[in-house]
């Protein structure tokens, strides 16, 4: 039978060591957060710099790193490749996303634009609505994103003017259009009275505020325990024998 004393060195060894964790995951945590607000302050800056215009565009080296970046591009719309991406929400409603390829001036380039949430028709789900899209040039404004967000599904992406989710490597080789690897979310005013009230670019630095709550939590927790029933219980047991006895 194991003596009270090696009870209680393993008892505090098994505490030491599970608050040692715990209190490093949460320092973690919380260097992740500060990793997060140094990236957000990034983003925020990005917003604030001049647009790039087509051939900044189109002569950056990685597009991506112009990410959340404001945008002013001219090109022509691929109206046949438009897409309506399903069981998207903007202002608490749910809709389509529309998404049309944006064939750059003086390239064959091209780059997916996000260009406004539409109500769908719930009397019929087949039926998309009828948007006008313009012939010839024109000029989009917006920020540069990455690709649009994809949403759980079971199988693969499928085809046609409503899906679920779009795999730009798959829909380049479906419309043979050379895409960019990023894409944008057209601004400002709409005249086919698309909704543009894309959400702030943020990175998540609460949710690592709270996991790290969570993990110095449970650390004190576990020295909580560690106190109580390692001294105050058996103490007042003591206690309350001797009165007993008494």
């Amino acid at each position: 039978m194991m003596s009270a004393r090696a009870r209680f060195a393993i008892v505090s060894a098994a505490t030491v060591f599970t608050m040692a964790v715990t209190a490093s995951l949460g320092f973690w945590q919380l260097d992740r957060a500060r990793q997060k607000l140094a990236l957000q302050d990034q983003i925020d800056q990005r917003a604030d710099l001049p647009a790039w215009q087509t051939g900044d565009l189109l002569q950056a080296a990685d597009p991506r790193e112009g990410l959340h970046r404001p945008v002013r591009l001219r090109g022509q719309w691929v109206n046949e490749a438009t897409v309506f991406l399903d069981n998207r929400q903007m202002a608490t409603r749910n809709g389509f996303f529309l998404i049309t390829p944006l064939r750059l001036t003086g390239s064959q380039r091209a780059v997916l634009v996000q260009r406004g949430w539409v109500p769908r028709d719930f009397t019929d789900r087949s039926r998309v609505p009828a948007i006008d899209t313009p012939s010839g040039e024109v000029q989009v404004e917006g920020r540069l994103a990455p690709p649009p967000g994809k949403l759980f599904q079971l199988g693969e992406a499928g085809t046609g003017a409503i899906r679920q989710n779009i795999d730009l490597g798959a829909f380049a080789r479906e419309t043979g259009l050379d895409l960019l690897a990023v894409s944008v979310q057209q601004t400002g005013a709409s005249p086919e009275e698309l909704l543009r009230e894309w959400p702030r670019a943020a990175v998540g630095v609460d949710k690592h505020h709270g996991y790290a709550f969570q993990w110095f939590g449970l650390c004190a927790l576990a020295g909580l325990l560690y106190v109580w029933f390692q001294f105050i219980s058996p103490r007042r047991k003591r206690i309350s024998h001797g009165t007993d006895a008494r």
